[in-house]
C-alpha cells in the first residue's frame, strides 16, 4: 500500500521565500520546490501523511502567520491536499529545472539530460526525499564556499560533509578536486540518496556513514582539511567542540543552516573554541560562516 503525502502549497512572495523554506524544513517537509502555474508562482512542499495530521497543518499555518507578521508582511495563502506517492514524485520532477549556482556549478535534475559540453561543473541530482537540491539559500552558500576553498587545489584534501542530505555538497567537493569525502547523515533516506547521486555523477571517493560526527570520531587517526555542515544552528552548536577534535591544525569549516540573527552566537562559540572567523556570507535571512584554525588571520571579513 502506498503512503499518501501531504502537498502543501503557498503563494510565492520573494521577500518571504527564505523564511517559508526554513519554516517548512522545521516542520519536517522532505522536499520543496518552486512551481509555476499559469502566470503565478507557488512554493510546494511534501511530507508523509503518517507523520502529520490536519491539526499539525493548521499549526503550520499559524506559525507562518507569525513569521510573516514579524517581518511586516501579510500571510500568503496556504493550502494542502493528500496525494499518493506516485503523484509526489511526478510533481517534484515537473517543477524542478536546471539551476546555475556560483561561478562554476550547474545543478541538473537526473531526468533532464545535460549538455555534452559545458564550461561549468554539472551535478546531476535526484534528491528523492533528502534535503539539498540547490534551491535553498543555505545549499547555494555552501557550494559557493566550496568553490572558494577548493579553487586551484595544490595539495590533496579530505573533507567531512556532516548532514549530507542528497549528497550535493559531497559530490560538489569531489568534482572540485577533493581527494576524499566522508559524508554522514542520521536519515537513512539521505544515505540512500547520497549513494545513488554519487553513482549518477560517476563520483568515487565518498565514504558514507549513517549517523553524525560521532561516526567520524570513531575512525582512528582521521583528521580533515575541511568540514562542511549545512544543518540548523541548534544542532551545529552541539557539534562545535567535536569539530575541533577531527580537524587538522590549519583546517577550515563552512557552516550554514544558520539564520542571520543566530550567526553572532555561533561565531562567538567558534572563537571560544579556537576558531578564527574568516567570513560571514548572507543571502536573505540565511548566513554561512567560514572559519579557520589559523591564528595568523588577524582581521575578520564580514560580507553580505
Amino acid at each position: 500500500m502506498m503512503t499518501p503525502w501531504w502537498e502543501i502549497k503557498i503563494n510565492h512572495i520573494p521577500e518571504l521565500e527564505d523564511t517559508i523554506f526554513w519554516r517548512l524544513q522545521e516542520f519536517g517537509c522532505q522536499g520543496t520546490a518552486l512551481a509555476k502555474e499559469d502566470d503565478s508562482w507557488f512554493i510546494k512542499a511534501y511530507i508523509p501523511s503518517i507523520t502529520k495530521e490536519v491539526v499539525d497543518l493548521a499549526a503550520l499555518s499559524l506559525w507562518l502567520k507569525q513569521d510573516c507578521f514579524l517581518l511586516g508582511y501579510n500571510t500568503p495563502p496556504i493550502s494542502w491536499q493528500l496525494i499518493n506517492d506516485e503523484d509526489w514524485a511526478s510533481s517534484w520532477k515537473e517543477h524542478w529545472q536546471p539551476m546555475d549556482i556560483g561561478d562554476r556549478f550547474t545543478i541538473y535534475p537526473a531526468w533532464i539530460e545535460p549538455p555534452t559540453e559545458s564550461n561549468r561543473i554539472i551535478i546531476r541530482l535526484d534528491p528523492g526525499s533528502a534535503f539539498g537540491t540547490g534551491v535553498h539559500a543555505t545549499t547555494q552558500l555552501c557550494l559557493e564556499s566550496l568553490e572558494m576553498r577548493l579553487d586551484e587545489l595544490e595539495t590533496p584534501v579530505t573533507i567531512a560533509d556532516i548532514g549530507c542530505g542528497s549528497g550535493i555538497l559531497s559530490i560538489g567537493a569531489k568534482l572540485l578536486g577533493a581527494k576524499q569525502v566522508y559524508a554522514t547523515d542520521i536519515d537513512p533516506l539521505a544515505i540512500k540518496a547520497t549513494k545513488e547521486n554519487s553513482e549518477l555523477n560517476h563520483v568515487e571517493g565518498i565514504e558514507i556513514f549513517q549517523g553524525s560526527i560521532d561516526q567520524l570520531m570513531l575512525i582512528p587517526g582521521l583528521k580533515f582539511d575541511g568540514i562542511v555542515c549545512n544543518i540548523l544552528a541548534e544542532v551545529i552548536k552541539t557539534m562545535i567542540p567535536d569539530m575541533c577534535k577531527i580537524i587538522k591544525p590549519d583546517g577550515w569549516i563552512t557552516l550554514s543552516g544558520i539564520l542571520v540573527d543566530q550567526s553572532l552566537e555561533i561565531a562567538n562559540l567558534l572563537e571560544k573554541d579556537g576558531w578564527t572567523i574568516a567570513s560571514l556570507w548572507k543571502r536573505g535571512e540565511w548566513s554561512c560562516l567560514n572559519a579557520r584554525r589559523l591564528s595568523t588571520i588577524k582581521s575578520n571579513e564580514w560580507n553580505s
